[in-house]
């Protein structure tokens, strides 16, 4: 267990990394509500995953690829909400 506790902390700083945009994104679509959120502040933390995201495939990280890739996603829909839905 020892051996694998980095990536072991790793997948679970990816998985609650990610799913905390998981509950924004779905109200998000849901309600189509996105005045109160900051387009700026949403295309910085795209941009700030999509970092990490290239990081992780630079170093071959698995848990901060997938955990990337996924708020990637999310916050992309976010962003993409917040264009549409002005």
């Amino acid at each position: 267990m020892v051996s694998n506790l980095p990536e072991f902390v790793g997948y679970m700083a990816a998985v609650t990394g990610t799913i905390c945009w998981i509950p924004q994104t779905l109200k998000v679509w849901k309600t189509r509500e996105t005045k109160d959120l900051s387009l700026w502040a949403n295309l910085l933390v795209l941009s700030t995953v999509i970092l990490w995201l290239l990081y992780g495939l630079l170093v071959a990280s698995w848990p901060l690829i997938v955990g990337n890739v996924i708020s990637v996603l999310a916050v992309g829909a976010i962003v993409i909400a917040k264009l549409i839905y002005k």
